[in-house]
């Protein structure tokens, strides 16, 4: 009682009817953006830490 390579098409048609090639590969681009720009704001948060921990070692340091 899986789920078989029909049922699968049967959907994926559907899916294309009711929304249409543009609507989806659209989507799937908003949705690329969204990820990517997720990426950028978590890599600039990790250099932000790490510059914050280098202050603060060589403000330990100088005390």
């Amino acid at each position: 009682m899986g789920i078989s390579f029909w049922q699968i098409a049967i959907v994926v048609v559907l899916v294309v009817l009711l929304f249409g090639r543009g609507k989806i590969s659209s989507l799937m681009g908003d949705l690329a953006k969204g990820i990517k720009s997720f990426k950028k704001g978590m890599s600039s948060d990790d250099s932000n830490q790490t510059k914050d921990n280098k202050n603060e070692d060589s403000n330990s340091e100088n005390k």
